[in-house]
C-alpha cells in the first residue's frame, strides 16, 4: 500500500506543477490578436540616445504621460507583479512611450524609483506630443490619453508588432489592456497574459528547433 501510495505521489506531482503552472483563463493557448501592425517607436529617441524599436521583442509598452509623481504606485505595481518575473527573458521589453517635454521628469522618476524597484531594464522613449499620440491610436483601443498624454492602461505588444489581449474576458469583454492602478488585474489577469505569450514564444522555437534536426 505504501508503494503504491508513492508511486501515485511521483506521477501525480508532476501534473499538479504542469496544471499550477498552465493554469488561468487561456491555458497556454495563443492569447488572441486584438490589432495588427502597432506604429514601431524607431523615429523615437530613448534616454541613452539611441532606437528602440518593438519588433522581435515582446514589449510591455506604457504610455505615463507628462507628470511622472502622478503614476509612482503605478509603476510600482507593475514592477513587483510583472515586470521583475519577466526580466530575465532575453526578447522581454519594458518601454515607456513619453513626449519630449518630460525627458528631464524621466531621468529623476528613473533615480528614485531605484530605491523601490529595478528602473533599469526601462525603456523610456520621447518624441513629439504628435507622434505619442500616433503610437497610441495604432492600438485602436476603447481607451483614451489625458490632457497629460497619460493612460493607466499598459499594453501587451507581441514580435509582430500586433496587439495582444483579450477578446472574451469573464469582467470586461474585449480586454485592450491592463489597469495597472489594480493590483488584481496585474496579479491575475496580466501576469497569466504575459506567461501565455511567453509559452506561445517558447513552443515555437522549440517546434523550429526540432523541425531544423529532421
Amino acid at each position: 500500500m505504501k508503494k503504491f501510495f508513492v508511486l501515485v505521489v511521483l506521477f501525480a506531482l508532476p501534473i499538479i506543477a504542469y496544471l499550477f503552472f498552465s493554469s488561468g483563463q487561456n491555458n497556454f493557448a495563443k492569447l488572441p490578436v486584438l490589432t495588427e501592425d502597432v506604429q514601431d517607436l524607431n523615429s523615437f529617441e530613448s534616454l541613452q540616445g539611441d532606437k528602440v524599436s518593438l519588433d522581435d521583442k515582446i514589449s510591455i509598452v506604457a504610455f505615463f504621460g507628462k507628470d511622472l509623481d502622478q503614476i509612482k504606485g503605478h509603476t510600482f505595481n507593475l514592477d513587483q507583479k510583472i515586470l521583475e518575473k519577466y526580466y530575465e527573458f532575453r526578447d522581454f521589453q519594458f518601454v515607456i512611450v513619453l513626449p519630449e517635454s518630460a525627458r528631464d521628469e524621466a531621468i529623476r522618476f528613473s533615480e528614485e524609483f531605484e530605491a523601490i524597484g529595478n528602473p533599469q531594464n526601462w525603456k523610456f522613449v520621447f518624441s513629439s506630443e504628435e507622434k505619442v499620440k500616433e503610437v497610441f491610436e495604432s492600438m485602436n483601443s476603447d481607451f483614451q490619453l489625458d490632457e497629460n498624454l497619460h493612460s493607466p492602461y499598459v499594453f501587451i505588444v507581441d514580435k509582430d508588432r500586433n496587439l495582444r489581449g483579450r477578446d472574451e474576458d469573464e469582467d470586461y469583454g474585449m480586454m485592450y489592456g491592463y489597469d495597472a492602478s489594480s493590483v488584481a488585474d496585474l496579479s491575475n489577469k496580466m501576469n497569466d497574459d504575459v506567461k501565455v505569450i511567453l509559452a506561445e514564444y517558447r513552443l515555437a522555437l522549440k517546434k523550429n528547433n526540432a523541425e531544423r534536426k529532421n
